[in-house]
């Protein structure tokens, strides 16, 4: 059953100005009162979601990629599919628009996502005729206590007024601003403080030819282990049982001991990377992922790949991340009930992260993609630093490794001597 909570929309229930009596009546002052503008919620859903030609990206964010075509999501709008049958230059060819959205995962020709706490799924088996999305409500992700438009901005107020708003039929689309001089004590006494609790709030985180599962990068907040679909979310693990790949079945949400911001799998363990530690979940029984252990770390955004024995997080501490020191950090893991941190290596601007047999990519934001030889965790080798590039995310294929950042998709191919460069695509 999934739980209700006053999710989102709440936090903005937080008063940005003081209720001073400065001003030049005294017990008096100017509150800047925001009410909802509404739509339909039925057809606000609908209308976020859809599939047209290729259109220009306005952020770009995760990469995912599914036999021989590559999902470049554009924040809080959406991806874009490229077709990178000749991985020197790979072909834009449609977009699918998916507001409110966090991820996908694909799988036999499936494409799952989320779009404002709905799972939405496409049938993807002819990429150039891809129809409408079946929608399944309320299904991930926190039920909010209401619906907002993902591409708009909170505006900044005293109050947000929502008599008469009805979450379950409306969906808020803007904001009506209005500032009112009152008296501190009328002020207190209509919208009243600490009327609003449990507000929650969100921090920010080999390909066969012809696979059944596509592959994501670090970031990823969904993840498909067999015939299961996990989706993670600040405090629960969804899951869903999708052996009928057109008919899930939503199962019992787990509820995690940390803020979850990733999801990577090696094998039945679950790891998942959190604002404030590494949480580990055993899923031998993929129904009901159990909670094993966890390593606590200060508070940064950090994705995390597992490989053998050892996990590599990377850590971003400063603005909203947190204080931690930015860097990679190596736990040793292969006592599950009892991570230990390895070794730690100083980094500018850490983002995504990933690995293929030695080699271990990692992408420093503004100060490019740095490559690693990480046979030796406690002594890793720098072995190539691309300092031209701004890197984000990687993925490590079988034959090419993807990598995305401010809106250029760039492809290098494994060579003796490192990395060869096949394309960029400005997107």
């Amino acid at each position: 059953m999934k739980k209700k909570m006053k999710g989102l929309c709440l936090m903005a229930v937080l008063f940005l100005a003081s209720c001073s009596d400065d001003g030049p009546q005294e017990g008096f002052a100017d509150y800047v009162i925001a009410t909802p503008i509404t739509a339909d919620l039925v057809q606000f859903k609908a209308e976020a979601v859809g599939v047209s030609v290729p259109v220009p990206m306005q952020e770009s964010g995760k990469i995912y990629a599914y036999g021989d075509y590559i999902f470049v999501n554009d924040v809080g709008r959406g991806f874009h599919i490229l077709d990178n049958t000749d991985p020197v230059t790979p072909v834009p060819i449609a977009f699918i628009k998916l507001e409110g959205n966090f991820d996908i995962a694909i799988k036999n020709n499936r494409l799952f996502a989320d779009s404002y706490g709905d799972l939405v799924i496409f049938d993807i088996s002819d990429i150039n005729a891809i129809g409408d999305a079946q929608r399944i409500e309320n299904a991930i992700y926190q039920q909010f206590w209401c619906t907002f438009d993902s591409t708009g901005e909170w505006p900044e107020a005293d109050y947000y007024d929502y008599d008469g708003f009805d979450y379950n039929s409306q969906a808020i689309v803007g904001w009506e601003m209005e500032t009112k001089r009152m008296r501190v004590t009328e002020f207190n006494d209509t919208y009243g403080y600490g009327q609003y609790e449990d507000i929650v709030l969100f921090n920010e985180a080999a390909a066969p030819t012809a696979p059944t599962t596509g592959q994501g990068g670090s970031f990823a907040r969904f993840k498909i282990v067999a015939d299961y679909l996990y989706a993670v979310e600040p405090f629960t693990i969804n899951v869903f049982d999708i052996s009928d790949i057109d008919n899930p079945i939503i199962l019992e949400d787990v509820y995690t001991t940390g803020v979850i911001e990733t999801i990577y799998n090696q094998g039945d363990i679950l790891f998942l990377g959190g604002s404030n530690g590494l949480f580990i979940y055993d899923i031998t029984d993929p129904a009901k992922p159990d909670y094993v252990s966890e390593f606590v770390h200060a508070t940064a955004c950090d994705p995390v790949v597992v490989d053998g024995d050892h996990a590599f997080v990377t850590l971003r501490g400063g603005n909203a991340c947190g204080a931690a020191e930015s860097g990679l950090y190596v736990i040793d893991v292969s006592d599950l009930n009892s991570s230990n941190q390895e070794a730690f290596y100083p980094l500018v601007s850490p983002y995504g992260l990933g690995f293929k047999e030695d080699k271990l990519f990692v992408c420093d934001g503004s100060n490019g993609l740095l490559v690693f030889d990480k046979s030796t965790v406690s002594d890793l080798q720098t072995l190539d630093h691309f300092k031209e590039v701004d890197a984000y995310d990687v993925i490590p294929l079988q034959e090419s490794l993807l990598m995305i950042g401010n809106k250029e998709l760039r492809q290098y191919r494994y060579s003796e001597d490192g990395l060869t460069h096949l394309s960029t695509v400005a997107l």
